[in-house]
């Protein structure tokens, strides 16, 4: 076989070859377009959104700035190679980078105090919740005072000493004066501040009832997931109850044994007159809640087994709040502050603060927990039909008389 003929016999076979890997090639990569437009598409969503991609971004910018200091790297030890002094002053860029971050975080106060500061609560509706204000701002006050000097002292000192080859620096290992100073004034200014919190907290929880003028009680019971509002009586007090007493029927477990719970009333959301101290007694029934009243001020837990007790005074009336507010559907509400479970969320009521006439006209429509079905099944004397007046009586006789007489005419 002649050299020209195994050329041309090879050309001929590897062309084949490659028309073959060809026409293969095309046939798969139809067969792929039309799986792939046979296949449902999958919407994979705002990818933005998800945890791996931030991920992904923040392992981005790690690499970026790795590969910065490691161009940084070779670009100095080139320098220094050939002999030619240091390109970047590291000393200077660290000192204004100080700089940098002391002006940045000036202004990161700035921007809390306009910005978030507008986002704290409004002015206290109780009178302790004023007591407590106080006491947190000037804790506030004092602890922005202290931040801004020290770090001032902390930033500028590290940008007007950097380091530089013309000065050495001043050994100045100790001054009793200095000790003395910043030893003393932070253990005087905290001393002032705890005294202050102790007194505060002392006045809220540790109360001597005004005999002449007694809070209203109220017992709140936490479940999941809502709140169960009772009120006293004409007795003021409201009744006992136990836990082993519940049932279908008697869900709060009230002991009717005690005659002053037989008395005692249901309301949907909670009423009470402006200037009157409120005496909260709060249960719970499953798990610990927290019942939180934040225009009050009040926050307490709601334990399983225990009472537990507060006492506050609400100063200001839902209506004037409506027109402080410049809101007229401005309402208080009081809340559930632990995570309690999935409907945590929904435990939430309303609270009315009105005059105390309001609150008597209002107190006098609410409907008693014992009814008529509680008592047939714990053998209570069925409670007696209300009475009439002497003015409804003759009211009625009247009434009674002119429809006889209109009847007489016709």
């Amino acid at each position: 076989m002649s050299l020209r003929k195994f050329i041309t016999n090879k050309t001929t076979a590897a062309l084949a070859v490659l028309i073959t890997v060809f026409a293969n090639t095309s046939v798969f990569a139809q067969d792929a377009a039309a799986g792939a437009a046979a296949a449902p598409k999958v919407d994979m969503g705002e990818v933005y959104k998800s945890v791996i991609f931030y991920i992904l971004v923040f392992l981005a910018i790690c690499l970026f700035i790795a590969i910065v200091g490691k161009a940084i790297r070779v670009y100095e030890l080139s320098r220094e190679a050939q002999g030619k002094p240091v390109g970047i002053n590291w000393n200077r860029v660290n000192s204004s980078l100080f700089a940098l971050f002391l002006v940045l975080g000036l202004y990161g106060v700035y921007w809390e105090y306009t910005v978030h500061g507008s986002m704290l609560l409004p002015d206290a509706a109780s009178v302790h919740g004023k007591r407590i204000d106080d006491m947190f701002n000037l804790t506030l006050i004092i602890t922005t005072i202290v931040f801004i000097a020290t770090h001032i002292l902390l930033f500028g000192f590290s940008y007007i000493y950097k380091y530089s080859a013309k000065r050495k620096a001043y050994y100045y290992p100790h001054n009793n004066t200095i000790e003395k100073i910043w030893t003393i004034v932070p253990a005087l200014v905290l001393t002032v501040l705890v005294l202050m919190g102790f007194l505060t907290w002392r006045s809220i929880f540790y109360k001597v009832e005004d005999p002449k003028n007694m809070p209203i009680q109220i017992e709140m019971t936490s479940e999941q997931f809502k709140w169960t509002i009772r009120y006293p009586g004409a007795d003021g007090i409201v009744g006992h109850k136990n836990y082993k007493l519940t049932t279908a029927s008697n869900a709060l477990g009230i002991d009717f044994k005690d005659l002053k719970s037989r008395d005692d009333q249901m309301a949907d959301e909670m009423v009470i007159p402006v200037d009157k101290p409120i005496k909260l007694i709060l249960t719970s029934k499953d798990v610990i809640h927290s019942f939180y009243m934040p225009h009050f001020r009040v926050q307490l837990n709601t334990v399983p087994g225990m009472q537990t007790v507060f006492e506050f005074t609400p100063t200001k009336t839902t209506t004037q709040m409506q027109q402080e507010t410049n809101d007229p559907n401005f309402k208080f509400l009081f809340y559930c502050a632990k995570i309690c479970g999935s409907g945590h969320y929904n435990m939430q009521k309303v609270v009315r603060v009105v005059s105390m006439a309001e609150y008597k006209t209002w107190l006098a429509e609410q409907k008693t927990y014992l009814n008529d079905d509680l008592r047939k099944e714990f053998n209570l004397p069925v409670a007696p039909a209300p009475v009439k007046s002497v003015s409804d009586t003759t009211a009625t006789d009247s009434a009674a008389v002119k429809t006889n007489q209109m009847a007489l005419n016709k």
